[in-house]
């Protein structure tokens, strides 16, 4: 929503500057160095903060494509799928082709099994 622009006087301007002032101390507050943190310290975490919420857009965009993320450490992603009429997870591996691979919904990494050649077509 926005806020329509306001015009001031110069003695209204002045005349909230105590709002004004108080405004400003508080978020100056929530700026400073907290726990002794150096500006650079602050200004690390704000680009940590940064990268963290880009990932998690990322992260929501795969959700809604429909995947599930499972890790960077594998760099694994599964999508549900159905295999001889049961829910199963197609496996993707970063770095890999194509999807060659599917478990069990709770086996994870370890029950992968090559995907049928039935059903690779």
């Amino acid at each position: 929503m926005s806020v329509p622009r306001k015009y001031f006087t110069l003695a209204e301007a002045n005349k909230t500057l105590p709002l004004v002032r108080y405004q400003y101390e508080l978020v100056a507050a929530q700026a400073k160095p907290e726990w002794g943190e150096s500006r650079q310290q602050l200004d690390l975490r704000s680009e940590i903060e940064g990268i963290a919420r880009q990932i998690n857009d990322y992260l929501q965009e795969l959700e809604q494509i429909g995947c599930v993320f499972k890790g960077f450490d594998q760099g694994l992603v599964d999508f549900y799928g159905k295999l001889d009429g049961r829910d199963i997870f197609w496996c993707w591996k970063h770095g890999e082709e194509k999807i060659e691979h599917w478990h069990e919904l709770e086996a994870g990494y370890q029950g992968r099994q090559p995907v049928p050649e039935v059903v690779r077509g």
